[in-house]
């Protein structure tokens, strides 16, 4: 049954890590066979979904990233905002990022316009401290749009920006406070 869910996406041109790795955690945590199918069918229609919104081009991290996306309450249409807004930029962070603001409580389009202003003018690592920084906020009591909004205008605040106040290309400098 799993094998033939896993060379079903494989023929839809969809990733297969991503299915083979959930069937992996649902073993090793002794989920039925049933539900470990369940899983697969759910994770490969979401794959699914995310190729149609990103397009076929689109890179399987980038794929897996949309599906969690989808999963954490996203639509389509908050992942064609990202592709469209972020051109060619490989979109597998700036899409875990929202996958993981939404289920942290933040809004989706909310998570993706924070997202799209701030991948716009920094480097994925610097996405992902910000990720962990949110998180922590959160754990210390904060609510989650709270959290997210203080810290991109926080971080947005740290970007450089040219006369006619569009973010440049040079990195932004976080400083301790």
């Amino acid at each position: 049954m799993v094998a033939t869910l896993i060379d079903s996406a494989r023929a839809a041109g969809l990733p297969v890590e991503p299915l083979v790795l959930r069937a992996l955690e649902g073993t090793s945590k002794g989920a039925p066979a049933s539900l470990i199918a369940a899983a697969l069918r759910r994770l490969a229609g979401d794959l699914g979904r995310a190729r149609e919104a990103l397009g076929p081009a689109a890179e399987p991290a980038e794929l897996a990233a949309a599906a969690d996306a989808l999963r954490a309450g996203a639509s389509a249409g908050v992942l064609l905002r990202l592709r469209e807004a972020l051109g060619a930029r490989q979109l597998a962070v700036p899409l875990g990022v929202t996958a993981d603001l939404t289920t942290q409580g933040v809004p989706a389009d909310s998570a993706a316009t924070l997202v799209i202003g701030l991948a716009q003018s920094v480097a994925d690592a610097e996405l992902l401290a910000l990720q962990r920084d949110v998180e922590r906020d959160i754990a210390l009591g904060a609510s989650p749009l709270a959290a997210a909004s203080g810290r991109f205008t926080n971080m947005d605040a740290a970007t450089p920006t040219s006369v006619s106040g569009q973010p440049t290309s040079a990195p932004a400098v976080r400083r301790k406070p």
